[in-house]
């Protein structure tokens, strides 16, 4: 990045490294694996129907409206001051969810680094992780732009490094002794290569995959410094994409090959770099290195969302959405808000302890991946209905990108938008088919509760907030 003005400028290749940092990691590797041969058709149809609409929709969007508060703006232009503020809110709280289920990873990846796997399902430990590094993330980021050192240097030390050493370990492994009997990819047939959709089990990996792409459109925030934003953005978004999808279906494949069917930890992404060393008689510090970089990884990925949704809320309590006196409107050096870093710190917390209730690993990491996306898959509605009425009720507006280019008419992006809705649905679907009772009203609990808020605060708004 360089310096400009009294901000920073993104560049094309600085911006594709700063949504890398925020969207792609290598811990959602084990959980398309889990899916077997079908991890291609999941990956393909969620790909087609979710994340190049989204990028499409944001790409149209970012170009009309490139200032500061990405989708709060665009649904403020759109469709008025309150659907602002509800995109904004939402953003921001489904990073509760969204955060602690990427904090649940670090516990797995420190006790590989420490050599003591005993603590891998240990959920005291994991829950001690959680609170430790949003603790400390966040009296950091008081003090210094840990979102921009989490998109210098967190793409390199958790996502590229870790992701290169892990393909050049499975491909070894598995040009070494092939694809196990006892794999995720045994016994391979050709109807493996769709999922069953009469599956349960099949039906719960849904969202867990579509969960690969969540986050890219948070990197709108970005878009006021982002260089030549109505060309750069939409395309370092699908360049983004590309990258994703990449580092996900190779690694994936590997681990499938390797890891025995029913055996995979989805929260411990150095399972199958263990397995890959003893299969080619490595030394173990290896797994001890691998796990050094994907813990910093995920901790420099943290700091990303830690400061980067709040930024929305920072708007909307300019905007005079939220009372003077919370202070969420005033802003460090760093463009963060000290109040909200501290209010997020404590309801982290407490989404924390959600793993002092439960030694299910696998079914907790789950279902917070499952309340996540149904927070996204409001904010893809509401934009969804932004765009089309935009489309009918402002034709004029200039669109330095528009879906469907110089096509005439509003047709593809009606299209885009349905294949979106599409994805919504599904995701819903098979929510309810895939999960518990129980989990069911968990999620149902806390969409309900979070999405409900910023309408009974819009209902109180008094003119002296602003």
């Amino acid at each position: 990045m360089v310096k400009q003005g009294k901000g920073y400028k993104y560049t094309l290749i600085t911006f594709i490294g700063a949504t890398m940092a925020m969207v792609a990691s290598v811990r959602t590797i084990p959980t398309l694996a889990a899916t077997g041969w079908q991890q291609f058709a999941y990956v393909l149809f969620d790909l087609i129907v979710l994340a190049i609409p989204v990028c499409l929709i944001a790409g149209e969007f970012g170009a009309m409206f490139p200032g500061k508060g990405g989708p709060q703006l665009w649904a403020h232009q759109a469709l008025g001051p309150k659907w602002g503020f509800v995109i904004a809110w939402i953003l921001w709280v489904q990073m509760f969810p969204g955060l602690i289920m990427i904090s649940s990873t670090l516990g797995p990846t420190v006790s590989e680094m420490l050599d003591l796997p005993q603590l891998a399902n240990n959920h005291w430990f994991i829950l001690l992780c959680i609170i430790a590094v949003v603790w400390v993330l966040t009296f950091l980021s008081l003090r210094f732009d840990v979102a921009k050192i989490g998109a210098q240097y967190g793409v390199w030390l958790g996502v590229y490094l870790p992701g290169v050493l892990m393909a050049i370990l499975g491909c070894a492994a598995v040009c070494k002794v092939g694809v196990l009997h006892q794999s995720y990819l045994s016994n391979f047939s050709w109807h493996k290569l769709l999922p069953n959709l009469t599956n349960v089990k099949d039906l719960s990996y849904f969202n867990a995959v579509a969960f690969l792409f969540t986050g890219i459109i948070l990197t709108s925030v970005y878009i006021s410094e982002l260089q030549d934003a109505s060309q750069n953005y939409i395309k370092g978004l699908l360049i983004s994409l590309f990258l994703i999808v990449i580092l996900n279906i190779f690694n994936s494949f590997f681990v499938a090959a390797i890891v025995p069917n029913g055996k995979i930890e989805l929260d411990n992404i150095a399972q199958p770099v263990v397995l890959y060393c003893q299969i080619l008689h490595l030394p173990h510090f290896i797994v001890n290195i691998f796990s050094l970089l994907v813990a910093l990884g995920i901790v420099l990925q943290m700091s990303s969302w830690l400061n980067g949704p709040l930024r929305t809320i920072t708007q909307a309590a300019r905007a005079g959405f939220l009372p003077a006196k919370w202070r969420f409107h005033i802003v460090n050096k760093y463009g963060v808000a000290p109040s909200l870093l501290i209010v997020q710190m404590v309801v982290l917390t407490l989404f924390g302890l959600l793993y002092a209730f439960t030694s299910n690993m696998n079914g907790i990491f789950l279902t917070l991946t499952d309340t996540t996306n149904v927070l996204y898959m409001t904010v893809y509605i509401i934009l969804v209905v932004a765009l089309w009425h935009l489309r009918v009720q402002q034709p004029q507006l200039r669109r330095p990108y528009r879906i469907g280019g110089h096509i005439k008419g509003n047709w593809p992006a009606y299209i885009v938008g349905l294949m979106l809705l599409v994805a919504v649905g599904l995701s819903t679907l098979s929510i309810f088919v895939s999960e518990s009772i129980g989990n069911i009203i968990l999620i149902l609990v806390i969409t309900i509760v979070l999405f409900s808020i910023p309408f009974i605060i819009n209902a109180h708004k008094k003119p002296s907030w602003l």
